[in-house]
């Protein structure tokens, strides 16, 4: 049997693994920070009576320039964007992708600031893309300080801040943003993937792409809209910004179905986010019980919280997952992450971490 090894793969590929998360059939997943609420019916029924009439024009290539999406989700994001300043992909992976490809490449660097989202290493490993790993603050805080010092050290193309950070939900302030960017002269993405699931009345990226033409503020349908499954990222930037995305974009690249799913989606925003308040609430009260049961979480913006005093991630994670629930092992010593799920959900996992005994681990630093 021919083995990778055999290919002629990149030099650079070579003793890679790919992105991956446990996918196991389990009554309570909460490892991949799904939105584990299902869809309004009435909704449903709208995107699937959309998608009816997508299904009777797919003899023919989609909108090319997905204008329809572009415009409601300008419309969505406010803070006068138009659709000039939208672009959209399968997911915010593909997204941040082009970005890489238009971008980065051989001979130039992005920097990110770890423990961060697995994916911007990754993506710039198949983008070749020279990957910079920059340290946070105590608490995987980052501030202005910080941040500039690696910028000025390292002067990448790319800087790619998440905001809240993942794996940690950290918050992200404007203010290191802001001076970032200052110090930079290359492209500098804010992920908001988990932007919704903050304090109502966080404020956003979006608020200062005003002047600011190398910044884009990405953000995705998979999280607070419960779209996972349908695969909608999409970012906000300067229209020149989209032009070059153009550049490197496959062609129609945005099915017709993806494109009907999620215009009608959008068609009902008030009813698709109804559910992040109680999302926001199951996410505080993990923060509480886990707190009570002598664990120590971090602060989280996000709809997950990571947690530290875990004397032995893998025996917790193996002995959850023995009954059933299924969190997710990012490989910071001492920690585990669960996604905050419906209160059953939650509840399910706080009792069966309480049957397990306290935090006997030390606490995170």
């Amino acid at each position: 049997m021919t083995l990778l090894s055999d290919l002629p793969l990149r030099d650079d590929l070579r003793g890679q693994v790919p992105y991956g998360a446990p996918q196991l059939h389990v009554p309570v997943a909460l490892n991949v920070n799904e939105n584990t609420h299902p869809i309004p019916e009435p909704v449903a029924v709208d995107i699937v009576r959309a998608l009816a009439q997508a299904v009777q024009t797919v003899n023919r290539y989609p909108d090319r320039e997905f204008t329809e999406l572009r415009e409601r989700l300008a419309g969505y994001l406010g803070h006068g964007l138009t659709a000039n300043n939208i672009w959209a992909g399968n997911g915010s992976n593909e997204v941040l992708q082009q970005v890489l490809q238009a971008f980065g490449g051989p001979g130039r660097s992005l920097l990110g600031f770890v423990p961060t989202y697995s994916m911007y290493s990754i993506l710039a490993s198949g983008t070749g893309t020279e990957w910079v790993a920059g340290d946070r603050d105590a608490d995987y805080r980052l501030s202005p300080d910080t941040a500039v010092a690696w910028v000025t050290r390292t002067n990448p193309d790319l800087v790619f801040l998440c905001s809240p950070n993942n794996p940690t939900g950290t918050p992200l302030s404007l203010d290191t943003i802001a001076a970032v960017y200052e110090a930079s002269t290359g492209i500098v993405v804010v992920d908001e993937a988990y932007a919704e699931f903050g304090p109502v009345g966080t404020p956003s990226a979006l608020s200062l792409l005003p002047g600011r033409e190398r910044l884009l503020v990405s953000r995705t349908m998979s999280k607070a809209f419960a779209f996972a499954g349908a695969r909608v990222g999409y970012l906000a930037a300067d229209p020149a910004v989209t032009d070059a995305l153009r550049l490197v974009r496959l062609p129609y690249h945005l099915s017709a179905l993806t494109q009907a799913a999620a215009n009608a989606a959008l068609a009902h925003t008030d009813e698709m986010l109804a559910m992040v308040d109680d999302i926001r609430g199951q996410r505080d009260r993990l923060v509480q019980e886990l707190t009570r049961l002598g664990y120590a979480p971090h602060e989280s913006g996000s709809n997950f919280v990571l947690f530290g005093g875990v004397a032995d991630p893998h025996a917790t994670f193996e002995a959850l997952l023995a009954e059933g629930i299924l969190i997710r092992d990012i490989g910071i010593p001492g920690h585990l992450r669960v996604t905050a799920g419906t209160r059953a959900e939650t509840t399910a996992f706080v009792e069966a971490l309480e049957r397990l005994g306290r935090a006997t681990g030390a606490e995170a630093e």
